[in-house]
């Protein structure tokens, strides 16, 4: 149970939910915006959220979308990891989003409430990250249409009394071999330590890392090595390791050196898998 109060709102369209945004921030409610609820019901009952005022953004049509259009696929923020699953668009997104809790956890989490999550994993946004997909974000200044990588910079880089819309992936990413890998301590329960997705576009190998800092992440830099044919398979995942960017986790689900000895394997698993297919 949620230990204070808040009101309610369901906006139909994007015009009114920003609407709502500005007039509820302007009378200092601190407004935040819904979709699955998951993670406001998680840190409300344990203090470290809190709101007068929810804007529940299912309601909105644009959010819910999951279809093609001008050829290019098209994923609302609203759409819940079953959705994807079920739907299987994007094969990539269906491997990693169904690694996620479990499957009751996934009919309520959505794709928009798991990109933007406080949680660290958030492992919905990897595939994207991969497929230079672009993302539409409506805020008080109207709409924009950015590439993911220009605007995830460990979070997505929003505005205030913005939200995601959508997400557009072209085909071309959608149908290209990949692979999802994630492990975890527990085999087959509890949190994850590493998840990595790959992704092969003609011969080069992208990559992009859940679990091992606090914050999802594609490396062009470690991509560099990856993909140097100079070097053995290990040799180049050694050095792209030497290059991670960031704090590795030091918690209670594995140490920071265990992090990095299952990514080392973890990353040998993707390259021989993605190497082996044909571009």
């Amino acid at each position: 149970m949620i230990p204070f109060d808040f009101e309610y709102y369901r906006p139909e369209s994007i015009s009114e939910a920003v609407q709502l945004f500005i007039e509820l921030d302007q009378a200092g409610k601190n407004p935040v915006y819904f979709s699955g609820g998951t993670e406001i019901i998680t840190l409300g009952r344990i203090n470290v959220l809190y709101t007068n005022a929810v804007i529940d953004i299912k309601g909105i049509p644009e959010c819910q979308v999951m279809d093609y259009h001008e050829g290019n696929l098209y994923l609302g923020s609203c759409c819940t990891l079953v959705d994807i699953e079920e739907k299987n668009l994007f094969p990539l997104l269906t491997a990693t989003s169904k690694e996620v809790a479990d499957h009751t956890a996934r009919t309520k989490i959505t794709l928009g409430g798991n990109i933007c999550a406080n949680l660290f994993y958030r492992e919905a946004v990897l595939p994207f990250l991969l497929a230079d997909s672009q993302v539409i974000i409506a805020g008080p200044n109207g709409y924009r249409t950015e590439y993911i990588n220009q605007v995830f910079n460990q979070t997505l880089q929003l505005e205030r009394g913005e939200f995601l819309v959508q997400l557009i992936t072209e085909p071309d990413k959608i149908e290209a071999p990949s692979i999802n890998i994630k492990r975890r301590r527990q085999w087959t329960t509890g949190y994850p330590l590493v998840t990595v997705a790959g992704l092969k576009l003609g011969e080069e190998i992208r990559v992009a890392i859940s679990g091992l800092c606090p914050y999802p992440f594609r490396s062009q830099k470690m991509e560099y090595y990856i993909n140097s044919q100079d070097f053995s398979q290990r040799d180049r995942i050694e050095k792209a390791l030497g290059d991670v960017d960031g704090n590795v986790l030091n918690d209670t689900e594995g140490s920071d050196k265990y992090r990095l000895f299952i990514l080392r394997n973890t990353m040998l698993d993707i390259v021989s898998t993605l190497e082996g297919e044909r571009a």
